[in-house]
């Protein structure tokens, strides 16, 4: 489980967090939820150690992570796709998915297996440059190069950002399959909230910094005016 308590985070006088209390419950997917500067992303890397809280305390299990570093974060078991999914375009998918095994005890050969196996148009084209990918291969390619070490918990931030409808439910499966495979304990950024709610059993909701709901995927989903106000879902 990943359980925050009262994180707070500034960016300078902007507070991108006010006090949020949240939990990801193992093996589950939780989605969070909001519009443009909510402050999803910035709980991610609060997460993962990119940005240090002003205040407030963040376990994975019984560890703390506040004050680690982020190579300790990542080593610990925490996998981070951030948005944009950042592959090296000049490298080849296998490049790739070896700079995902540097910091770890993993076996880089069985790593890279294993990762063909679950996404095997990567391996048909493994000596392919990334640079060749579509949006959805990249995602994938982005998403393998962070489940390749092994992690126990997986930060996902927009995974469906820029693909069509028809990649996006099918990104969206790959999600729900890899938690069930994986035992991954998954937090989904989206703003397709439609899309996540589908396939999550949590979900929370920020605005402006602030938890404003949270609950199950589909009470959250069924509260109509967390719909029309916060969710961008108008039916």
């Amino acid at each position: 489980m990943i359980h925050v308590e009262d994180l707070s985070v500034s960016y300078g006088a902007v507070k991108a967090l006010r006090n949020v209390t949240m939990s990801a419950p193992t093996g589950r997917i939780t989605a969070v939820l909001g519009t443009n500067g909510a402050g999803k992303t910035t709980l991610l890397r609060a997460i993962s150690g990119l940005v240090k809280p002003s205040s407030g305390t963040i376990h994975c299990n019984t560890t703390a992570l506040v004050g680690m570093a982020t190579d300790e974060i990542a080593r610990f078991g925490v996998g981070h796709v951030p948005e944009g999914r950042g592959v090296i375009a000049e490298f080849t998918i296998e490049e790739n998915l070896r700079l995902g095994v540097l910091a770890s005890k993993i076996d880089a050969n069985e790593g890279l297996e294993r990762q063909f196996e679950l996404f095997p148009v990567l391996g048909e084209r493994r000596k392919q440059y990334a640079s060749t990918l579509s949006g959805g291969e990249r995602q994938m390619l982005a998403m393998a190069r962070a489940l390749i070490a092994r992690p126990s918990f997986l930060l996902l931030d927009e995974p469906s950002l820029g693909l069509a409808p028809q990649v996006t439910a099918e990104m969206m499966r790959t999600i729900s399959s890899l938690c069930t495979m994986e035992d991954l304990t998954v937090i989904l950024v989206e703003q397709n909230a439609k899309s996540a709610l589908r396939i999550a059993h949590e979900a929370v909701v920020l605005h402006l910094g602030s938890v404003i709901a949270s609950g199950t995927a589909e009470t959250v989903g069924d509260d109509s005016d967390l719909r029309r106000y916060y969710l961008g879902l108008v039916q």
